[in-house]
């Protein structure tokens, strides 16, 4: 009887022990099950993300030639991109436009440096990829030939490789500025311009400002050379937003502006590449420009680059990808020398309004008339 007492309380105690620990094996199941939920759900949410990532800059592609940039980004080697900002997108204007912006912008991951280098839309050029010998202002070669012929010019001109281009429009900018929360510039006077009233110091621009901050140029004191200052201060305003956590939080909305207002020739896997292994590099941004000599071609306003500014711009680009310095001998270099030795050209310090001739192609004597 006794005997038969303990078992029963053994059974009870056993039983005690199981009801005691059952609940914690099912709350146990409960979080791995509610752990694994999140990690779906989030996972899911980060496919999705990435899903729109790539097919909205997918979109934007458009080829300009046979390059190998997977290579060039995962070894972390230094690379230039010309940024071209046109002219359409805003303001009514559809057609092809001229490239009002051009910005040779150098990476280099060593010396974690960019740099702006600024190239006035009026620079005169040999426009490269046409079927006829022909120079004109910079800026044409957009028209001409798009993005690759205008990425062919700018190359030449300064003997400098550059395999990539990311052209904007009008509109473009000013979406992008918009789904960052706008841009913080230093103002460097009081103006006013298409609707938009500018303080000298710092100030907070949106779009629509950012825009009319960009453009305005003949109330400039520097004119284009002004212009152009303030364009860098923006695309650096903008690079630096961009590499802030700030900016994930628009994250449909950039992808928006910049799927219906860009094209390049990176890949979006090339741009994650950069991302990953060029990100310190954004940190330190620097500007630089061509400056260059007023003269009239044909009564039109030019600005002429001598040989020893182009020398220097392109020393200093080569040095920044890492490159040896060449001497430069092009058509612009051709072009100066004949002027200078035939009509007496000046570069340094002109006192008077000049004349600028080209000469043909095969001739250090015959003059073209456009």
């Amino acid at each position: 009887m006794e005997r038969q007492k303990q078992r029963k309380l053994r059974r009870n105690e056993l039983m005690a022990v199981t009801i005691e620990k059952e609940p914690r094996h099912s709350a146990g199941r409960i979080f791995l099950i509610g752990l694994f939920a999140v990690l779906f759900v989030v996972g899911a949410y980060a496919l999705r993300l990435y899903g729109q990532t790539k097919s909205a800059l997918d979109s934007t592609y458009q080829s300009a030639g046979s390059i190998q940039s997977a290579a060039v980004f995962k070894n972390k080697e230094p690379f230039s991109i010309l940024l071209l900002g046109v002219d359409t997108g805003a303001l009514g204007r559809t057609y092809q436009g001229n490239s009002d912006t051009m910005i040779v912008v150098t990476v280099n991951p060593t010396t974690k440096k960019v740099v702006l280098t600024s190239v006035p839309r009026d620079t005169m050029a040999q426009i490269k990829g046409m079927k006829e010998f022909t120079v004109e202002k910079i800026n044409a070669a957009y028209m001409h030939g798009g993005s690759k012929m205008a990425l062919d010019t700018v190359g030449s001109l300064l003997n400098v490789p550059i395999d990539y281009y990311l052209t904007i429009n009008m509109g473009g900018l000013q979406k992008v500025v918009d789904a960052i929360g706008g841009v913080d510039v230093d103002v460097p006077f009081d103006f006013s311009y298409s609707g938009s009233n500018f303080t000298k110091g710092q100030q907070h621009l949106n779009g629509t400002e950012a825009l009319s901050y960009a453009r305005m140029r003949h109330d400039d004191p520097n004119n284009d050379y002004g212009r152009q200052m303030r364009q860098r201060q923006i695309i650096t305003a903008v690079i630096k937003s961009a590499m802030s956590t700030g900016t994930l939080t628009n994250f449909k909305e950039v992808l928006d502006s910049v799927s219906s207002n860009m094209k390049t020739n990176l890949t979006f896997n090339d741009m994650i590449t950069i991302f990953q292994n060029y990100r310190a590099a954004g940190k330190s941004i620097k500007s630089d420009y061509i400056q260059g000599v007023s003269a009239t071609i044909d009564n039109s306003s030019y600005q002429i680059a001598s040989t020893s500014e182009l020398q220097r711009v392109s020393d200093k680009l080569r040095s920044e990808l890492s490159l040896d310095q060449e001497t430069l001998d092009n058509e612009e270099t051709r072009q100066n020398e004949l002027n200078v030795t035939n009509q007496g050209f000046v570069f340094d310090n002109p006192t008077t309004d000049q004349t600028f001739s080209i000469y043909a192609e095969d001739s250090n004597y015959s003059i073209i008339s456009y």
